[in-house]
């Protein structure tokens, strides 16, 4: 079905005859850095958050674990309302300084201010806690979307060839992968730190410092980083100038529903939840599944215990992290290069099945570690972890991509390009894909029966060798069985896909014709 409706583009004008693999590239590359340096900037910030928010609660202000879950799930609910309508928003607003640029510079400061409160702790009462956890977490993620939606839209503006939006949104999400990573290096490296420095500082309290220095620090430089966007990217293509009747009305949130392509990717998101778990998951089985150090029978006091744990769980977790930076950063660099051979579709099939299979592996090697003592099964772990994060780095990178495959499709079908609302959908689902994730590891708290104040009890400090298997199995299906499951599980829409060669070249062929005869 052809519209009536076109987009224009700022750029050389071309030939009748250009054909879809000949619109040229005009995005230079100082504005590529640009969007990767914000995108690192992005990273870090987000990372702090999805990555530590979960132990914060849990293991440092000690809130409740059925407070943590109902937190998680009613946040999301109203992530539903809430990202969506900043989509319709930034999609129908028309700044005069740019479309999406605007909301990237009166969001920056609101959100390092709240990410650090995020990780304060005022001293209130559990009440009290609870209530200012609740009202600082929800802003949080409100003002958040006021960035991430007009932020990863601005690939699909700023060139309308699909090799070079693709090439955009890898390298930025490459360096947004990158600066996950830098919270999760400080935390390693705080590990050691804080216990030579401050001896002083026992359970708790060494774990409030490690969680407030890690909050600034990546919050002022994340911020600093993320602002490069604002001032380094320019806006291209512009909204399709539609001619409809006057008795024609448009209705953009059936548009998103009925566009096929967009629903799968969104589902094969949700499905895809579990992946968060490689990074959310790791500091809890470093606390409970695993202890790597001095024999517990060598330390004699509760000083000499509680730094052998925290230089357990920063080497546990600096393991994790290593292993799936690894594979997840090496996959989104060569992303670029495989969609040269191979489309999206194939790319995110074949990642998953061996992600699976990776994941049934690091499975039996913990099993080995853990039910019998076998220390040579945690590092031959290491080699399936990094294939099992494979996957999560080509998702990272080509879900972004097929969602502008899927809005150059709701282009060409309807005449409309709901930019913001597509990529509001997608921010919508990595924040449910978090939240799935810490409800997960929720849980397991519950399931098991971990108290978390027992483990730095006045009493007795308790490693994680100390606990029952079947509590450090199950802690530890987090980061092998379940993301495997979940990764194999969103293959299945995937299979629907079909954005795929000729038609996706005809589709692109088509509008940039459109794009032209505008």
């Amino acid at each position: 079905m052809k519209s009536n409706a076109n987009s224009t583009v700022d750029q050389p004008s071309l030939s009748n005859n250009t054909q879809v693999n000949t619109i040229p590239k005009i995005v230079p590359k100082r504005e590529v850095v640009s969007f990767g340096i914000a995108a690192c900037g992005q990273g870090m910030i987000y990372a702090v958050m999805s990555s530590y928010i979960s132990d914060f609660y849990i293991n440092v202000l000690r809130t409740p674990l059925i407070f943590v879950l109902l937190l998680m799930l009613l946040a999301r609910v109203w992530d539903a309302i809430n990202d969506p309508l900043m989509g319709i928003i930034i999609d129908k607003a028309t700044p005069k300084s740019g479309k999406m640029r605007p909301y990237i510079i009166i969001s920056a400061i609101p959100i390092a201010i709240l990410s650090f409160l995020m990780f304060y702790d005022f001293g209130l009462s559990a009440t009290g806690t609870m209530i200012l956890a609740s009202f600082v977490y929800v802003l949080w993620g409100m003002i958040y979307t006021v960035a991430d939606v007009p932020f990863w839209s601005m690939p699909n503006i700023m060139t309308p060839n699909p090799g070079e939006r693709a090439n955009v949104i890898s390298f930025g999400r490459t360096l947004n992968g990158v600066g996950t990573a830098l919270p999760i290096l400080i935390f390693m490296i705080l590990g050691f730190v804080i216990p030579a420095v401050k001896p002083d500082l026992i359970g708790i309290e060494s774990s409030k410092l490690k969680y407030i220095i890690i909050a600034s620090v990546c919050s002022v430089i994340g911020i600093i980083l993320f602002m490069f966007s604002y001032f380094g990217v320019k806006e291209r293509v512009k909204s399709p100038v539609i001619k409809i009747k006057s008795t024609e009305k448009s209705n953009t949130l059936k548009r998103i529903f009925q566009c096929k392509p967009l629903m799968i990717v969104i589902i094969m998101g949700v499905l895809s939840s579990g992946r968060y778990l490689m990074q959310a998951g790791a500091v809890h089985v470093a606390r409970y599944a695993f202890y790597i150090g001095p024999a517990v029978s060598t330390l004699t006091t509760e000083a000499a215990k509680t730094a052998a744990v925290e230089a357990s769980i920063s080497t546990v977790s600096t393991i994790f992290t290593v292993c799936s930076a690894i594979g997840m950063f090496g996959s989104m660099l060569v992303m670029p290069f495989l969609y040269k051979k191979f489309n999206y579709k194939q790319i995110i099939v074949f990642t998953g099945i061996g992600g699976f299979v990776a994941g049934i592996l690091t499975l039996i090697m913990g099993l080995l570690n853990i039910n019998y003592g076998f220390s040579w099964a945690t590092f031959v772990c290491i080699p399936f972890i990094i294939i099992q994060c494979i996957p999560l780095g080509a998702l990272n990178v080509t879900a972004y991509a097929m969602i502008g495959d899927s809005l150059d499709y709701m282009e060409w079908k309807t005449g409309f390009r709901d930019t913001a609302l597509g990529s509001a959908c997608q921010g919508f689902v990595n924040k449910l894909g978090n939240a799935v994730a810490t409800c997960l590891i929720v849980v397991v708290y519950i399931f098991i029966q971990i108290d978390p104040a027992q483990m730095y009890s006045k009493e007795a400090v308790v490693f994680a060798t100390d606990l029952a298997l079947n509590q450090r199995i199950a802690m530890f299906s987090l980061v092998s069985i379940v993301p495997g499951i979940s990764i194999i599980l969103c293959i299945i829409p995937v299979l629907f896909y079909d954005l795929v060669g000729k038609k996706k070249d005809q589709i692109t062929k088509e509008l940039a014709e459109r794009r032209l005869a505008n």
